[in-house]
């Protein structure tokens, strides 16, 4: 159980990370990263969601027609998102009109409903929870990169505090095509670092000792 567990928590950072692998929720991904405090309350209302709602959709999935299941889910998820909503106008006025309609579409997030069909729907609520954590986490953590990266790029400054003055900065990097390329290439480079990984694990597991050629074509 305890390797489960710490599996379902640790899967969405990394290897099945819903930025860089899966390529899920790109809207809000691309629209509202321009910098770094943006992205990542964004990621925080998200994964508050994704964690409330796959605990209670587990927790009722038993009690949930299949014939249904699609609009109950959003149902449950347009209620916790309508609550984060609230609370950001009541104790965050200033993000809450930065992120505009972003908040709202929560609701139609894939990484959400994604989350709640495929695993929430089938496991119970504490793997649900940590699921939804770990997705939630691995989300914020890509935002955060991304929007750190075209704040500095494009502002010259991080979370607001400017580190380069003075210097004129590429505007680029605050645009939609600074976001495409941002992620673009941080996609590639975990694509790289993650497959990598996989072929030493895999060369590491192998039961046949391999052989490498100098140039002379000599084992050793």
């Amino acid at each position: 159980m305890k390797n489960r567990s710490l599996h379902e928590l640790s899967k969405g950072i990394i290897k099945e990370n819903p930025t860089f692998i899966l390529v899920l929720g790109m809207c809000p991904t691309l629209a509202v990263s321009t910098t770094a405090k943006n992205s990542f309350m964004m990621g925080i209302a998200a994964t508050a969601v994704l964690v409330l709602s796959n605990i209670i959709i587990s927790l009722l999935r038993k009690l949930i027609p299949d014939t249904v299941r699609i609009p109950v889910y959003i149902t449950v998820i347009a209620g916790f998102v309508t609550i984060v909503q609230l609370l950001m106008k009541a104790f965050l006025p200033e993000l809450d009109k930065a992120l505009g309609i972003y908040i709202p579409l929560i609701v139609v997030n894939c990484i959400i409903l994604a989350r709640a069909e495929a695993f929430a729907g089938k496991n119970n609520a504490w793997y649900s929870f940590l699921d939804g954590l770990g997705m939630g986490l691995g989300f914020t953590l890509a935002l955060t990169v991304i929007g750190t990266i075209r704040e500095f790029l494009g502002n010259g400054a991080i979370f607001g505090f400017k580190i380069i003055k003075n210097i004129p900065m590429p505007a680029i990097f605050v645009t939609p095509a600074g976001a495409f390329l941002v992620l673009g290439s941080l996609m590639a480079l975990v694509s790289a670092l993650t497959r990598k990984k996989t072929e030493i694990k895999d060369c590491a597991d192998c039961p046949v000792q391999c052989e490498t050629k100098d140039k002379k074509g000599e084992s050793r």
